[in-house]
């Protein structure tokens, strides 16, 4: 997050003489401590100052850096997650083209009956399937899916940095966000890559701060 001048006169002060209280700071600065107190409010959530009662104010020795990682690691999956786009089983390839397609994503989730995730469907599977085939409209999603278990899924309570990595490391475009239920595999939300990117840049633009 980027500081005004007085926030970071305001954590030299602390570095240098710290523990301080408010009062001797706003001292220090020929301002009340009413003036103060929304950027000692500011500075003390965002990490750079910690704040102990009838004790006063240290600086936590964080770098701007080292406190958006930290912001960053916190970050959960349901707090990103999307609504799942799905397809079921039985919808034919034509079908989930059409879908892709109108829905703008690059990943479609198969169900079975129970609304229970079976499979995925990536851009690849779909151009596979569709390369010198005509008769696209009676072929099922479910012949050329990529099926349970080897599916790559993550949980609404993950932290959204381990689903980003899952997203690298397997090289895929969305991840299911799922809960075990007693019929079978609800998908509840998904993550994508856009997802990610989103979360990143409102951190560093201060929306998430």
């Amino acid at each position: 997050m980027e500081l005004s001048n007085r926030q970071e006169q305001i954590i030299e002060i602390v570095k240098e003489n710290g523990p301080i209280t408010g009062e001797h700071i706003a001292e220090r600065l020929s301002l009340t401590r009413a003036t103060l107190r929304p950027d000692l409010a500011i500075l003390t959530m965002a990490g750079f100052l910690e704040a102990r009662p009838r004790v006063g104010y240290f600086y936590t020795g964080k770098t701007g850096t080292e406190l958006l990682t930290e912001q960053i690691k916190k970050f959960k999956v349901y707090e990103y997650q999307s609504v799942p786009v799905v397809v079921k089983e039985d919808a034919s390839v034509y079908d989930a083209i059409s879908t892709m397609f109108l829905e703008d994503v690059g990943t479609l989730f198969v169900v079975n009956q129970y609304s229970c995730l079976t499979g995925v469907l990536s851009r690849k599977d779909l151009l596979r399937a569709s390369i010198g085939n005509q008769e696209l409209d009676a072929i099922p999603v479910h012949i050329i899916m990529t099926r349970m278990p080897n599916i790559t899924v993550c949980y609404r309570n993950d932290l959204l940095i381990d689903a980003a990595k899952k997203l690298i490391n397997k090289q895929i475009d969305g991840l299911p966000v799922i809960k075990e239920t007693e019929i079978g595999t609800e998908i509840i939300g998904r993550i994508t890559k856009t997802t990610v990117t989103k979360a990143f840049v409102e951190l560093i633009m201060d929306e998430h701060l």
